[in-house]
């Protein structure tokens, strides 16, 4: 007597649906520690840029508006900041929570916040610059650091106001070194 066909069964199993699934977690959890490292870098990149905006826009509205503007830089109790006004020199701050706080009669034009949370500190060896409208010079000449868990950018200010950026780590490749 004939014996009736089997029936070949067609899918997956369990094993073999959780190994391509296996090898992709392997590979997302390789690439995961990589993209943290390309946000940090450029939140610091955007940091630098947004700076050397800053400095540019002082240089200029001082021209503009015939008066000295001013950066203050301020570094404290774990956050940094610096804010763009038109008084003397340290007239501004920031405030904890990043809106600049002024003395009277005082208008801040910009403000930059790193809070203690931020993956990029700032660091200036002034604690003020002034942009002069008659000549469009600066003064003093500055050096700004921007620090950041996968290296440093530092923003150049020369005494004609003309602002470049360079970095003294190797580990940010495509910036110019310092």
């Amino acid at each position: 007597m004939p014996t009736a066909p089997t029936r070949r069964q067609s899918g997956f199993s369990l094993v073999e649906a959780l190994i391509p699934l296996t090898v992709a977690g392997v590979l997302l959890g390789s690439a995961l520690p990589s993209l943290d490292t390309m946000k940090h870098r450029r939140q610091l990149e955007g940091s630098a840029a947004q700076l050397e905006t800053d400095l540019q826009l002082a240089r200029s509205a001082a021209v503009a508006a015939n008066s000295v503007l001013r950066m203050d830089f301020v570094a404290a109790g774990g956050h940094s900041c610096y804010v763009l006004h038109d008084g003397p020199a340290h007239s501004c701050d920031c405030g904890i929570d990043g809106v600049p706080v002024c003395e009277a009669g005082v208008t801040a034009w910009r403000s930059a916040h790193f809070g203690v949370d931020h993956p990029v500190q700032l660091r200036a060896n002034v604690s003020s610059v002034g942009f002069d409208p008659v000549k469009g010079t600066v003064t003093p000449t500055a050096s700004i650091r921007l620090d950041s868990p996968v290296g440093q950018l530092r923003v150049v200010v020369n005494v004609m106001g003309r602002v470049r950026s360079c970095t003294p780590d190797v580990s940010l490749p495509g910036q110019v070194a310092c």
